[in-house]
């Protein structure tokens, strides 16, 4: 095997060891299943807006999940999951489109003609560029809001069921083994 593959091979197993390491964490966050589904959904909801919102949804992270009740570990969690997933840079051009949708600019600049903007521009006066970025950042935001709440609903429910489903297997396989310990005292 070349050192290309390998290097590749390696990544990807990076990549599957640190998903396994973080679903384990998940799984054992102390508190109730209703807890850790929450905080993992807000966590990984929040990380749809880092990039569009310039990292300071950080700043509201601890708190929007301290007063939702739900787990901070497992929000953590989830949002590490959510930038290992590379989600929030593969929605991207969906979301400025779905931006762009709900919140639509008014005038025929916007139909489809490119203005190329030099900074020239800006010093005489003319802040349209900088209103071009500003609004397509705004429209990314507002479409990855909607991935966000959209993703943050769905994975509430997934590790809701998985939570459910490995705390049952754990329960199964304690009490597998207690029964054996019970037949090797008597």
């Amino acid at each position: 095997m070349n050192k290309k593959n390998s290097n590749k091979k390696q990544f990807f197993n990076k990549i599957y060891r640190a998903f396994k390491l973080n679903f384990l964490k998940l799984l054992r966050t102390p508190g109730g299943v209703k807890k850790v589904s929450l905080g993992f959904s807000i966590g990984f909801a929040l990380e749809m807006i880092v990039i569009s919102s310039a990292c300071l949804v950080y700043l509201i992270f601890y708190p929007v999940v301290k007063l939702s009740g739900g787990s901070v570990p497992a929000a953590i969690i989830g949002n590490v999951i959510g930038k290992l997933t590379f989600l929030p840079i593969l929605l991207m051009p969906f979301a400025r489109k779905l931006g762009s949708w709900i919140y639509p600019l008014h005038g025929n600049r916007h139909k489809g003609i490119i203005h190329e903007a030099s900074i020239m521009d800006i010093f005489k006066g003319d802040f349209s560029a900088i209103r071009d970025v500003l609004h397509g950042g705004i429209h990314i935001l507002i479409g990855m809001s909607v991935f966000g709440a959209v993703l943050g609903v769905i994975s509430y429910y997934v590790i809701q069921s998985l939570y459910n489903k490995t705390a049952k297997r754990r329960l199964e396989k304690r009490r597998s083994r207690n029964l054996v310990y019970e037949q090797i005292g008597s």
